[in-house]
């Protein structure tokens, strides 16, 4: 296997039940992906931006 058959996979962030990774896959596409407890969600990267904006306004929202 060639270095340009590789997935390279990067820990974002990570507690005791979760974490957010990211893959660099093969073909270019990079794959953003959260572990919570049994389910993982997968996400390319115009679905993580928007899930990030997402996060963002809960957070907004939900702040003291």
């Amino acid at each position: 296997m060639s270095d340009m058959d590789k997935t390279i996979v990067t820990t974002i962030a990570e507690t005791d039940n979760y974490m957010a990774w990211k893959s660099e896959e093969p073909d270019g596409e990079d794959i953003y992906h959260l572990e919570l407890n049994n389910v993982t969600l997968h996400f390319f990267i115009e679905e993580w931006q928007e899930f990030m904006d997402l996060i963002q306004d809960v957070m907004k929202k939900t702040a003291k």
